[in-house]
């Protein structure tokens, strides 16, 4: 078992609870799913830029990533459909809570000027989606090796029907949330 399942077993979960009034313990929402996209558009122009990024993509989800292809042609985008435009990785159970902990231990502390995620990218259904500008904040990355600098969305699928679940499930992780001001 992994360090923040046990965190989540034995710390988190009594917590939700004792917050929210849960008689069953099967009614504490959960972390169900991170998924990692990585949107490529220059790759229209280079193939190779795929590569690169499905490899690095590799390097910091520990699985290999599915990479999406274009659904329409848009002339003005020079994009054809069926185009590699992106890659993303689906993480679960034990890789996932893996991911999360190098994010928040590692990753996080590593960007330039943080203070701290925002509250407000929860869709209403106790999702959250968060982007991080630069790949090489991951350990994993060699920065010497990095061809180009890529952003990436991360998106947390929880088992929450509300935003202050998810977020109080996100704050037991020690996801460090915006205060407001």
């Amino acid at each position: 078992m992994t360090r923040l399942k046990k965190h989540y077993e034995t710390v988190v979960k009594p917590e939700l609870m004792k917050e929210f009034g849960y008689k069953n313990p099967h009614q504490v929402p959960q972390l169900e799913k991170i998924v990692i996209n990585m949107g490529l558009g220059e790759a229209t122009r280079d193939s190779k830029k795929i590569e690169k990024a499905v490899d690095e993509l590799i390097l910091i989800a520990g699985q290999r990533p599915v990479v999406t292809k274009a659904k329409n042609s848009i002339a003005g985008f020079k994009l054809r459909e069926e185009m590699n435009i992106g890659a993303k990785v689906t993480l679960r159970r034990a890789r996932m809570y893996e991911f999360l902990d190098r994010l928040v231990n590692i990753a996080m502390p590593r960007i330039r000027d943080f203070r701290g995620i925002s509250p407000k990218s929860f869709d209403g259904r106790g999702n959250y989606a968060m982007g991080i500008k630069e790949q090489i904040v991951f350990p994993e990355i060699d920065y010497d090796k990095v061809d180009e600098v890529r952003g990436m969305d991360i998106i947390f699928v929880t088992s929450a029907n509300t935003n202050e679940e998810a977020k109080s499930l996100l704050k037991g992780f020690d996801m460090p949330f915006q205060e407001k001001k």
